[in-house]
C-alpha cells in the first residue's frame, strides 16, 4: 500500500501497526499449521475465499475481533477468532461468506467467533444477498462453555429465520462434528468434499463405547456415505476447488433473494429446436425402461441440466435446467430404478426440492413416469404415508409455474404426487406414449374382470383380451384429456419449443393463498 511522503512519523508508526497486526491476523495459526493444512490437501480459509470470489472483490470484516477472555482462554492467542468473513461478488453478483480456519485453535467456534459470522448473515439478510459458509472447524470451543452453545443458537436462529429469504449454501471442507452439523443442515444446499470432510453427530470413539461398533471418520459420515446413503448431501465434490466450483455453479441457477427472479443466461441452444430423437429414447411398452437423464438433457438447454443429489434416492430425479436461459427446477422419475415408484426417500428428495423452487421462483416442470407408490411392510412400518404426503403438500404448496409432462404411464396416488392437475398443476401435457389410470391394464384387469376371466374356458386368452379392453377404455392419455385434467397430447420432437412458450406465457402467474401464519407439513 503507497503511502504519501509528508506522514508524521506518529502516523506512520500507527498506520505500521496496523499493517502489522493485520498480517498477523492473515497468517492465521502460523506457517506450520498453514502448511499442515495444504499437506493435507486443502486449502487454507483465505485460500478458499480467494478462489470462490472475483479477483479483488473480497472485503474482509471483524478483521481484529478476539476471542472472549475466561480462565481458560487467558494467554491463548487465536488470530481473526478462527474464522474468516467478509462480503464479495461470484459472476458480479454479490454474496456474503465465513470461511473457518482450522488452524486457529481448529476452526472451534467461541462468542466471538459465532458473532463474526451472525454479523454477515444479518447483513446478507438486510441487502438480499446469498450467504455461503465454508466449514472447517473442529466444534464447539469448550474452553468456552455454554458462551460456545449460545453462539451455535444464533446462527441457528438466523438459519432458520433467513430460511427462504435469501440462499444459503453450505460447504463442508473438513471436519462437522456435533452441534455444529445443525446449521449447515438448515441451510438450502449442502456440498462436501470426498475424503477430506465428514459430518456427524456423535464421532467414531463415543459410538465405540456406547454401541461396541468399530467405525471409521469417513465410514461414519463421509461425503460419500452423506451423498449416497442418508441423503444430507446436495452435491459430493472431489476436493476443495470442486466443492467451491460447485457452489458458483449452483448460483448461476438462483436468484439473489427471495424477491427476485433467478438471473437469465444467454445461450446458443435455439428455443425451437425440435427433439426428435425421443421418439427413439421412449417407447410405449411399459416393461422397457427408457434413459430419463438422457430425455432431460434433449429437452432443456445443452449442457445446462445440474442434478441435485445425484446418487441417493435415483428412482426420482431432481436438479436445475435452463429453458430459453430461463432456471427451472426439473422433477422426474427415474424408470430405470424401481420402475420410477416413490418410495420415502424419494418422496423427501423431491418434496425437499419442490419448496426449495418455490422459495426462490423457480418454476418446476414435473416429468411423469410412475408406477405408484413403493409397495412393501417396511415402506408402510416406516411411514410412506406421511413422508408420501409431503410430496402432495409441496406440490399444493408452491405458487410458482408449474408444468406436468407425462411421458409414459402415470398410476394411481403417485399421479397426484406428480402434480396432477388437481394438485395444482398450471398447465399438464402428455405424450402419445402416456397412460394414466387407477393403476397398470394387467393388474386392473385382474380385478375388474376376475370372475370373468376365473369362468372362462380359456382363463389367458379372456385375461389378455380384457387387458386389451381396458387399454383402450382406460390406460392412454386420451380418456384424462377428454375429462380436462390433461391439457393437450404434444409430439415428441416439439416438446422443448412447446415448453419454453408455455413457461413464458406463465412468468407473469400471480395466485394469491388464503392467509396463515404458515402450514403445517407432515414432517
Amino acid at each position: 500500500m503507497s503511502q504519501p511522503k509528508n506522514l508524521s512519523l506518529e502516523l506512520k508508526e500507527l498506520v505500521a501497526q496496523m499493517q502489522a497486526r493485520r498480517t498477523h491476523v492473515e497468517q492465521g495459526g502460523g506457517p506450520d499449521r498453514l502448511a499442515k493444512q495444504k499437506q493435507g490437501g486443502k486449502m487454507t480459509a483465505r485460500e478458499r475465499i480467494e478462489y470462490l470470489l472475483d479477483e479483488g472483490s473480497f472485503l474482509e470484516m471483524s478483521t481484529f475481533v478476539e476471542h472472549g477472555r475466561n480462565r481458560l482462554m487467558d494467554g491463548v492467542e487465536a488470530p481473526g477468532e478462527g474464522v474468516v468473513t467478509g462480503r464479495g461478488t461470484i459472476g458480479g453478483r454479490q454474496v456474503f461468506v465465513f470461511s473457518q480456519d482450522f488452524t486457529v485453535l481448529g476452526g472451534s467456534l467461541g462468542k466471538m467467533n459465532a458473532a463474526k459470522v451472525v454479523k454477515v448473515m444479518d447483513l446478507a439478510a438486510k441487502t438480499g444477498c446469498p450467504v455461503i459458509g465454508l466449514n472447517d472447524s473442529a466444534g464447539a470451543r469448550i474452553q468456552e462453555g455454554v458462551d460456545s452453545l449460545s453462539g451455535y443458537g444464533e446462527i441457528f436462529y438466523r438459519n432458520a429465520i433467513y430460511s427462504g429469504v435469501v440462499p444459503q449454501i453450505s460447504a463442508i471442507l473438513g471436519p462437522c462434528a456435533g452441534g455444529a452439523v445443525y446449521s449447515p443442515a438448515l441451510t438450502d444446499f449442502i456440498l462436501m468434499s470426498k475424503g477430506s470432510s465428514y459430518m456427524f453427530i456423535t464421532g467414531p470413539e463415543v459410538i465405540k463405547s456406547v454401541t461396541r461398533e468399530d467405525v471409521t471418520f469417513d465410514q461414519l459420515g463421509g461425503a460419500s456415505v452423506h451423498g449416497r446413503k442418508s441423503g444430507v448431501a446436495h452435491l459430493a465434490l472431489e476436493g476443495d476447488a470442486a466443492v467451491l466450483d460447485g457452489i458458483k455453479a449452483l448460483l448461476g441457477y438462483l436468484p439473489q433473494n427471495a424477491r427476485e427472479q433467478a438471473p437469465r443466461a444467454e445461450v446458443s441452444d435455439p428455443p425451437t429446436r425440435e427433439t426428435p430423437e425421443l421418439l427413439e429414447m421412449v417407447t410405449p411398452d411399459q416393461t422397457r425402461p427408457y434413459a430419463m437423464h438422457g430425455v432431460i438433457e434433449t429437452l432443456v438447454d445443452q449442457g445446462s441440466f445440474l442434478e441435485i443429489q445425484p446418487d441417493w434416492a435415483k428412482n426420482i430425479i431432481v436438479g436445475f435446467a435452463r429453458l430459453n436461459g430461463e432456471s427451472v427446477g426439473i422433477v422426474a422419475n427415474n424408470p430405470k430404478v424401481m420402475a420410477g415408484s416413490l418410495n420415502i426417500d424419494a418422496s423427501d428428495k423431491a418434496a425437499r426440492f419442490i419448496r426449495t423452487c418455490d422459495c426462490y421462483n423457480i418454476p418446476i416442470l414435473t416429468l411423469v413416469d410412475v408406477t405408484g407408490f413403493l409397495p412393501g411392510v417396511g415402506q408402510e412400518h416406516a411411514g410412506i404415508i406421511r413422508h408420501g404426503a409431503k410430496m402432495l403438500y409441496a406440490y399444493a404448496e408452491a405458487t410458482v409455474p408449474k408444468i406436468t409432462l407425462i411421458t409414459r404411464k402415470s398410476y394411481g396416488g403417485a399421479y397426484l404426487a406428480m402434480n396432477s392437475r388437481d394438485m395444482g398443476a398450471d398447465v399438464v401435457y402428455a405424450w402419445p406414449t402416456a397412460a394414466v389410470a387407477v393403476m397398470g391394464a394387467e393388474g386392473a384387469a385382474n380385478i375388474v374382470y376376475r370372475r370373468e376371466i376365473q369362468n372362462s374356458e380359456n382363463p389367458e386368452a379372456t385375461r389378455a383380451e380384457k387387458i386389451r379392453d381396458y387399454k383402450e377404455a382406460f390406460d392412454n392419455p386420451y380418456v384424462a384429456a377428454g375429462k380436462g385434467y390433461i391439457d393437450d397430447v404434444i409430439p415428441m420432437e416439439t416438446t422443448r419449443a412447446q415448453l419454453i412458450q408455455t413457461f413464458a406465457m406463465l412468468k407473469d402467474k400471480q395466485e394469491q393463498r388464503p392467509f396463515r401464519k404458515h402450514g403445517n407439513i407432515p414432517l
